[in-house]
């Protein structure tokens, strides 16, 4: 089956071509294109999104990508079997036009190919399967899988591919967007999170003992809001200034210990306390070196026989491919969604 994925939810506008085979118990797929239009330059100047901006972005390039994906050649467009569309959770200007395009191009395409179908795919349900991108990653089962993004932090306990159930989640903040808003403290341009890792390589872990929220809670929900504000009245004391650069590197190394430390020790703690075999990290936050490397050695460290699987950074970040996924994991299932933009849509 060759899936058309459209990815627009927030400020990546993004289309693959993709083609999937198998049952559920054993989905493999193959990348034929996957191209993404980043808007970081457009929006770098606000300091973060601006909804009505990534929305012109999106019509502009949708077009464009499509073509090159493509090549204007008649015949590939014809062999689509599904239409893969993301409709939420995200901005909801920017969800429309992805959903919008996919409608026209399924209702031009339709006339010649009866049997082309389209369906609607949670942006979470990308990330959740984007490990199963890597040919070389086989999940066992049961599964924890920490979906780490801007908008999201979630625990979840997977019996198999598609029965799983949420542990927690974030009470406030997502540590993708406690690592903007802490950029923007230090100065660091957006987006914030690549930023923090640059600087931090340059400080002590060590440093400034800020606060792991709920770290013992016996729970698995997390709160960053606070660990935040921890770093706004740190540097309200100390009066940083802007050339105080080993001050901020060493702001940006305590403040991602912290925040890791909490997501690693729960995360390990549901892993042992339900008998996992695999731990599966996903979402744009998990492109972090620092992330990956503190995980490797703390389940090196307890001897754990876990299976590590988190996928390429460039499925980490948000793309088509991992929607070509959703999507056909959803139509194996029969599970639909409603193509209309739900920015509130969750896993």
């Amino acid at each position: 089956m060759k899936i058309l994925a459209i990815e627009t939810s927030c400020d990546e506008t993004a289309i693959a071509l993709v083609e999937a085979k198998g049952e559920l118990k054993k989905p493999r797929f193959k990348i034929l294109k996957n191209l993404v239009a980043s808007q970081i330059k457009i929006h770098r100047p606000f300091g973060g999104i601006v909804p009505n901006l990534a929305k012109r972005e999106h019509l502009k390039n949708l077009p464009i990508l499509f073509q090159k994906i493509f090549n204007i050649r008649t015949s590939d467009v014809l062999n689509i079997d599904l239409i893969a569309v993301t409709v939420g959770p995200g901005l909801e200007p920017c969800l429309w036009t992805g959903i919008n395009f996919a409608k026209e191009i399924y209702k031009e395409l339709r006339i010649k190919n009866k049997e082309l179908r389209i369906i609607g795919a949670n942006h979470l349900d990308g990330h959740l399967y984007s490990n199963l991108l890597n040919s070389k990653s086989y999940i066992l089962y049961p599964a924890i899988s920490l979906i780490v993004s801007g908008g999201h932090t979630i625990l979840l306990l997977m019996k198999d591919l598609v029965r799983y159930k949420k542990l927690g989640e974030t009470r406030d903040d997502a540590v993708g967007e406690s690592f903007d808003k802490v950029a923007r403290l230090l100065g660091l341009p957006y987006p914030g999170g690549p930023e923090i890792e640059k600087l931090a390589k340059y400080g002590r872990q060590t440093a400034i003992d800020f606060p792991r929220p709920m770290i013992n809670q016996k729970n698995y929900d997390f709160s960053f809001s606070g660990l935040k504000t921890s770093v706004l009245y740190y540097l309200r004391d100390q009066q940083l200034k802007t050339k105080n650069y080993k001050l901020k590197a060493n702001v940006a190394a305590s403040f991602q210990s912290a925040a890791f430390d909490v997501l690693i020790y729960k995360t390990l703690r549901a892993a042992k306390e339900f008998k996992t075999r695999s731990i599966l990290v996903s979402g744009g936050v998990a492109s972090n070196n620092s992330l990956r490397n503190y995980l490797k050695l703390r389940i090196k460290n307890l001897e754990l026989r876990i299976n590590l699987l988190i996928p390429p950074k460039k499925f980490c970040t948000d793309n088509a491919a991992i929607i070509a996924v959703a999507g056909y994991i959803n139509y194996l299932q029969k599970k639909k969604h409603h193509l209309n933009a739900q920015g509130n849509l969750t896993i």
